[in-house]
């Protein structure tokens, strides 16, 4: 048990019922509408993808919260971890949506771009060394990196500051991902 990090399909985000999630798409469709921009349609379905995205949100989020809280303004916080839905979509603030989604009364939809941008941001200050780091496609790709010798490896390899604090360091990775999926596929992304 606990939380994950997904990709989610086309079917699967017009969905109704208790597997999908076309409460969430109609809902912003609608914001979007209000605000004279196009409805949102993910692009690929299930079998178009070359896997899938799922990461376990288990370590302690305390060193991530006090690198953002170092590094970041508080509404940039915001954008990259209060969202509840991210969209493969340029937004210039989040939209709050009145429906509710896994483990919230309401859905809060980031930008990946925006989300994208801060995490960038954030691999750079602690030098986090991407091209060793997983780009996922398989599930846990990024849990088990961190949990498992290839962190430790890496880490002797390519020392930095990204060693000083593995559980933020695997934040930085899995928001970072998590956005490059959501615009290299055209998915949103949600927790479950």
């Amino acid at each position: 048990m606990g939380v994950y990090l997904v990709n989610v399909d086309a079917k699967d985000w017009a969905g109704r019922g208790e597997d999908g999630y076309g409460h969430i798409a109609s809902a912003l469709d609608a914001e979007l509408a209000r605000r004279g921009l196009p409805p949102y349609r993910p692009v690929k379905t299930e079998r178009e993808f070359p896997g899938w995205f799922e990461e376990k949100i288990s370590p302690s989020m305390d060193g991530f919260d006090a690198l953002c809280r170092a590094h970041l303004t508080g509404p940039e916080r915001g954008t990259l971890l209060d969202w509840s839905v991210l969209v493969p979509l340029s937004l210039r603030e989040e939209i709050r949506l009145p429906v509710g989604s896994a483990y919230t009364d309401e859905t809060l939809v980031a930008g990946a771009p925006q989300v994208l941008a801060l995490a960038e941001r954030l691999a750079g200050i602690i030098g986090l060394p991407l091209d060793a780091i997983p780009a996922t496609g398989s599930n846990l790709e990024l849990s088990l990196w961190f949990m498992e010798d290839e962190a430790r490896r890496a880490a002797e390899a390519l020392p930095g500051p990204w060693t000083d604090d593995p559980d933020a360091a695997f934040y930085v990775a899995v928001y970072l991902r998590a956005a490059q999926y959501s615009l290299r596929y055209g998915c949103p992304m949600t927790y479950v």
